[in-house]
């Protein structure tokens, strides 16, 4: 007889959130963890980063004392205190996931597991930390095993806790950089050039297309670069790294573009090229899985082709982010307990928690028109918001996608001061199936920034008032 209902494998936001719904439901349910409860989100990704980034938005901000009739002398930072300010967080974050454990009486084995076959699921072996083994059976097992930052040591593109930093080194350093080349411009690689260059760090970021943050629609893409090259950070896009290499006191970073070659240095490199899910060494093979490179195969209730086996967030495909694993795991926690639950692909917003911010959910302009939708597009800027002039925040613009056929709003695209927050509004529209009628119709509290989001639904149907 099965010990437990549901084993979940790993206590990221997908893994400890789908956990705690299946014991709501009434599962049986225990956990398994390899290192630290919360998962890299919690202790090496999503919260510590944003403890860093806001760190250094406080301290940027010291140099704009001025614009609103404020003052300081001897204005400076300890870089250590802000290190160490991220990991209390994390620390605190780590408490609140082994509390929420014990209150919904998740059993929580700390090892690394490995799967075999079994009855109604594959048997989960694991390897415990304290030393021997355990073998637990459930009646389903849920794989929550994320990913890690993706190597290419083929070009030298491997972290080595020294010189060549992945998320791990360059959230807690053993000394701040004098400069620091970042390869790759998505979330991860603008997020630390913009807390490293806020704290006056010498920044180059190197991207392979020829735009930064390339997911983002273009023209927030374009709007992104112009406001980061304001701070000081440098960019070279449409390059091709080829080698990196330690030399002297740093490293040497050689890139190609339109045929030239190149050679960036910089006391320290970021790797920020992507992630490498953590599907290797746990018997998918063996259990004959279905993959697809390298992420776990699913159908639309996050289940393998592999009977009481699930799969959600990093380890089953794109988009890699915390909280639409947190999404999968409720659906698949729901699923398994018995119930229909609706709405799995509901939409995900993509965030960038920079200076400036950026925000973004549905299809992009361009995405539209090569799919060959016409559209209608409103865009917004801040510079006239009443509530961004008073708070000094003027810099970026909303913009609205709207399905000129049916009116339905498809696509939102943000940037500016705290847009991470406003961009729910749109994902609650387009879940809703919102068209340009309810969102013209939705009353914004005054004064506030989110009051551009209507201004930008106006503008895409000449509605606009003030432009």
């Amino acid at each position: 007889m099965a010990e437990f209902d549901l084993i979940v494998i790993g206590s990221g936001p997908g893994g400890y959130v789908a956990a705690i719904r299946a014991s709501q439901l009434g599962l049986k349910t225990a956990i398994v963890e390899r290192e630290a409860l919360g998962g890299i989100c919690l202790n090496w990704g999503c919260i510590p980063t944003k403890a860093l980034l806001k760190s250094g938005e406080k301290y940027e901000s010291l140099s704009h004392l001025k614009d609103y009739g404020l003052s300081a002398e001897k204005v400076g930072f300890d870089f250590d205190a802000i290190i160490q300010r991220s990991r209390g967080v994390a620390a605190q974050m780590n408490k609140g996931v082994a509390f929420l454990m014990k209150k919904h009486k998740i059993e929580v084995i700390e090892g690394s597991a490995k799967l075999e076959k079994g009855r109604d699921a594959p048997k989960v072996v694991i390897a415990l930390k304290a030393g021997g083994s355990r073998t637990v059976e459930a009646k389903t097992v849920m794989l929550a095993v994320g990913a890690r930052a993706k190597a290419i040591p083929q070009i030298g593109l491997e972290a080595d806790g020294d010189r060549i930093w992945a998320y791990r080194e360059a959230m807690a350093p053993k000394k701040m950089p004098a400069s620091i080349v970042v390869i790759g411009s998505g979330a991860i690689g603008v997020e630390f050039g913009s807390f490293y260059r806020a704290l006056g760090v010498d920044v180059t970021i190197v991207e392979a297309v020829d735009r930064i943050m390339p997911v983002e629609d273009e023209e927030i893409s374009k709007a992104a670069q112009k406001a980061f090259e304001k701070r000081g950070m440098k960019f070279r896009t449409g390059c091709k790294v080829t080698k990196v290499s330690k030399g002297g006191k740093g490293v040497q970073v050689a890139i190609e573009a339109d045929g030239k070659a190149e050679t960036l240095e910089a006391e320290v490199c970021i790797s920020a090229v992507g992630i490498t899910a953590n599907t290797d060494g746990i018997g998918l093979e063996a259990l004959g899985v279905n993959m697809d490179r390298g992420h776990i195969t699913i159908d639309g209730h996050c289940q393998t082709n592999v009977k009481g086996l699930y799969a959600i967030g990093d380890c089953a495909g794109a988009p890699w982010l915390a909280h639409k694993a947190s999404h999968e795991g409720i659906h698949a926690a729901e699923h398994i307990a018995g119930f229909k639950t609706p709405n799995i692909h509901s939409p995900i917003a993509g965030c960038t928690y920079a200076q400036p911010q950026v925000a973004s959910v549905g299809i992009t302009e361009q995405g539209a028109r090569e799919a060959k939708r016409e559209v209608k597009v409103g865009r917004f800027p801040f510079r006239v918001n009443g509530k961004a002039v008073a708070a000094g925040e003027i810099e970026g613009f909303v913009k609205t996608i709207f399905d000129a056929k049916t009116g339905a709003l498809i696509g939102a695209h943000m940037i500016g001061a705290e847009v991470t927050e406003m961009i729910q509004g749109y994902v609650t529209a387009i879940a809703m199936e919102a068209t340009e009628e309810e969102m013209h119709g939705i009353v914004y509290p005054h004064p506030t920034m989110s009051e551009a989001m209507h201004e930008a639904s106006l503008d895409a149907y000449q509605r606009v008032l003030h432009l």
